[in-house]
C-alpha cells in the first residue's frame, strides 16, 4: 500500500520516496513543513482518509502547576479526625472552612474564617450537637452561612453559622431531619434548587429533604429512593439536576432520576469496582475511580446513556487508598487526588477519543486523609488561580491550601480561562424543582469590579432575577459601551474613593461586590471582657482591613480599565 501525504509519497516501508515540498537544501525541513506532514494521508487503493495524530497537542492548561502555600497560610493544630470512612472531611467556601474534628462524647466539626490561618487555637469553639461522630458535612452553595451535616446519630442537621464566625459552642441546630434508621454516611445539596439536600445512610436508602417545611424537625422527606443492595460510596449530579449517580458497594453504579426515583441505567461491569462517581459537566459522561479486578487503582469513563462497557479504562498504581476525583467544567480538566499519598492526578476531558489526556502530576511527602475544594467565585482571580485545595495533613494536623495556577506573564484579567461560571444564587426554589422544572445554574462572571450576586439567607426569586440582569451586563464587550458612560463611571469612581479608612462608609452596592462587612458601630460597642472575645474583635478587625484594601484595589484596577477603555474607543473612531 502506497501512502500519498501532502508533503509527498511514502513507501511501504514508511521512507519518503521523493523529498517533501518545502524542504531546506541539504535535508533539513522548514517548520512550515513539520506541521503540514501531520496533515490526513489518503489511501490510494481506497481512497479512505488515514487520521496521523500529532505528536503535541494544543492546550492553554499543559503547563498548569500546584503551589502550596507558606506556612503562615496554613491552618495549624487542628485536631482533624480519625475516622476511617472515605469521605472529603472538609467544606469549603468563600468565607468559611469546615473540618470534622476528633471529639470525645459526640460528634463535632470546626468552622474557622477563610483568613483566619496560622495557628488555631486549641480550645477554638465548635459546632458540636450529634450525640454520634460526625461523617460527612457540606456547604449550602447558595448560603455561605449555612452548612448541613451527618452523623452516626442516624440524623442529618441544618446549621445556621454566624456572621463573624463560631465565637462560642454551637449546639442546637436550625433544622433536624430524622428519617434514617441507621447511620448516615453522606450529604449532598441540589446543584440549582434552593433547600434540596440528599443523604443517605448505612440502611441503602436515599432520601430527598425539602428544607423549606417549616417545622424545626423533618421527619417525612419528600422522597425515599430504595434501589441500592449495599452502602451508597458517593453521590453526584448533572449540572441541572435532573440526573444523579450513585456509586454502590455492590460494584454497581446507578443513573436515577431524583424526584421520582426510577432507575435509568445500571453497569454490570465484574471488572471495576467503583468507589467514587462524578457527571463531568455536559459532556454526557460519567468518571468513576475504583479498584480493577487486580486491584489496581483504577479510572473508568462512562457513557451515561449505555454502562454496559466503559469508553475509556486507565490502571494507575497498585496503592490501596480511595481515588477522590475533582472535574472544573469551566477548563474540562480532572483532578485525581489519592487517599493516604501526596499526589495530585490532572488530566484534561475532551468528548472526543482519546477523551482524556494525562497533564501532569503534583507530588507532595504529606500525605492527604481529605480533601476540600474551594468554588470557583472563591479563587484568586489576579494569580491565575483555576482550583484550589484544601489538604488535610492528619499526621501535622494541618490544613495545607494547594492552588493550581495557569501559568500567564500578564497580571491582567484572563478572559479565557475564566469563562462564565456556576454563582451563589439558586435558579428555582425547592417547590419548583418537585413540580417538575429543571434549570440550569445562575451564571456570573469572575472579572474584577463585577457585581456579585445576593448571599444572604433571606434571599427571594426578585434578587435572582437581577442578580442575572446584572450578569448579562458583565458581559458587554468594552468596544461596545458608549463614551460617554464610561467617562460618567471614571468621574464617579474617582469621587467614591474612601479618604481615610476611617471615614469609610459601606454601601448597598459595596456590600454586594466585596461580599460581608463590618455592620457594627465601633462608637457603640462595649469592649470585649473576655480573651475570647477580644481575639474575635481582632480577627473581625483583621478581616474588615483585609476587605476595605481589596475595595481599594479593585477600584484602583477599574479605574485603568476604564481610562484604556477610553483611549481604544478613541482610537477606533479615527481621525475627523
Amino acid at each position: 500500500m502506497v501512502l500519498v501525504g501532502s508533503g509527498g509519497v511514502v513507501s511501504q516501508a514508511g521512507q519518503a520516496a521523493s523529498r517533501p515540498s518545502g524542504a531546506e537544501p541539504g535535508g533539513k525541513q522548514s517548520s512550515v513543513t513539520r506541521s503540514r506532514v501531520l496533515l490526513p494521508a489518503v489511501d490510494c487503493t481506497t481512497g479512505a482518509k488515514m487520521t496521523w495524530r500529532p505528536q503535541y497537542r494544543s492546550s492553554k492548561f499543559r503547563h498548569v502547576f500546584g503551589k502550596a502555600a507558606t506556612k503562615e497560610n496554613c491552618y495549624d493544630g487542628v485536631p482533624i479526625t480519625r475516622s476511617v470512612h472515605d469521605n472529603h472531611f472538609c467544606a469549603v467556601n468563600p468565607r468559611f472552612i469546615a473540618v470534622i474534628t476528633e471529639c470525645a462524647g459526640g460528634g463535632a466539626f470546626l468552622v474557622l474564617s477563610i483568613h483566619h490561618t496560622g495557628k488555631v487555637d486549641p480550645t477554638h469553639p465548635k459546632v458540636s450537637g450529634h450525640r454520634g461522630n460526625v461523617m460527612d458535612i457540606k456547604w449550602n452553595p447558595f448560603n455561605d452561612f449555612c452548612i448541613a451535616s451527618c452523623s452516626e446519630d442516624t440524623t442529618v442537621k441544618i446549621w445556621d453559622i454566624p456572621k463573624y464566625g463560631v465565637l462560642k459552642n454551637i449546639t442546637v441546630a436550625r433544622k433536624e431531619l430524622q428519617g434514617h434508621s441507621r447511620r448516615v454516611g453522606l450529604v449532598e445539596w441540589h446543584p440549582t434548587a434552593n433547600n434540596v439536600l440528599f443523604s443517605t445512610g448505612y440502611d441503602y436508602k436515599v432520601m430527598v429533604w425539602n428544607l423549606d417545611s417549616p417545622e424545626q424537625v423533618i421527619k417525612n422527606p419528600l422522597k425515599t429512593i430504595s434501589l441500592h443492595t449495599d452502602v451508597v460510596l458517593s453521590m453526584s449530579f448533572n449540572t441541572d439536576g435532573s440526573r444523579m449517580a450513585t456509586s454502590c458497594k455492590d460494584k454497581k453504579i446507578r443513573v436515577i432520576d431524583p424526584r421520582t426515583g426510577a432507575l435509568l441505567q445500571v453497569s454490570n461491569c465484574k471488572s471495576h469496582k467503583a468507589n467514587k462517581v462524578l457527571f463531568l459537566g455536559n459532556l454526557k459522561m460519567l468518571l468513576t475511580t475504583g479498584n480493577s479486578r487486580w486491584n489496581h487503582r483504577q479510572i473508568n469513563l462512562w457513557d451515561q446513556e449505555d454502562l454496559s462497557v466503559p469508553l475509556f479504562e486507565e490502571d494507575l498504581d497498585g496503592s490501596s487508598g480511595v481515588l477522590f476525583p475533582f472535574y472544573d467544567p469551566d477548563t474540562h480538566m480532572l483532578y485525581v487526588a489519592g487517599k493516604g499519598d501526596g499526589n495530585i492526578r490532572y488530566y484534561e476531558i475532551s468528548s472526543e477519543k482519546p477523551y482524556m489526556q494525562f497533564l501532569t502530576e503534583y507530588r507532595s511527602l504529606l500525605p492527604q486523609k481529605g480533601m476540600g475544594v474551594m468554588p470557583k467565585r472563591g479563587l484568586d482571580v489576579s494569580s491565575c488561580e483555576v482550583f484550589r485545595f484544601y489538604k488535610l495533613v492528619t499526621i501535622k494536623s494541618l490544613i495545607e491550601p494547594i492552588s493550581m495556577i495557569v501559568p500567564r506573564r500578564s497580571e491582567s484579567y484572563q478572559e479565557d480561562i475564566y469563562p462564565m461560571t456556576a454563582g451563589s444564587e439558586p435558579a428555582m426554589m425547592a417547590e419548583e424543582w418537585w413540580s417538575g422544572m429543571d434549570k440550569g445554574p445562575v451564571l456570573m462572571s469572575l472579572k474584577p469590579g463585577t457585581k456579585l450576586p445576593d448571599v444572604h439567607p433571606d434571599s427571594t426569586g426578585g434578587k435572582a432575577q437581577s442578580s442575572t440582569l446584572n450578569t448579562q451586563h458583565s458581559r458587554n464587550r468594552p468596544d461596545q459601551l458608549q463614551l460617554t458612560y464610561i467617562q460618567e463611571k471614571l468621574n464617579t469612581k474617582e469621587s467614591k474613593l474612601p479618604e481615610a479608612l476611617g471615614d469609610v462608609k459601606i454601601r448597598p452596592e459595596d456590600t454586594v461586590v466585596m461580599g460581608v462587612s463590618n455592620g457594627r458601630d465601633l462608637l457603640q460597642c462595649t469592649p470585649p471582657k473576655t480573651e475570647n472575645e477580644l481575639l474575635q474583635a481582632f480577627y473581625r478587625q483583621q478581616e474588615e482591613i483585609r476587605r476595605l484594601r481589596d475595595l481599594l484595589g479593585q477600584r484602583d484596577v477599574r479605574i485603568k480599565q476604564l481610562e484604556l477603555e477610553i483611549k481604544n474607543v478613541r482610537n477606533s473612531w479615527g481621525p475627523y
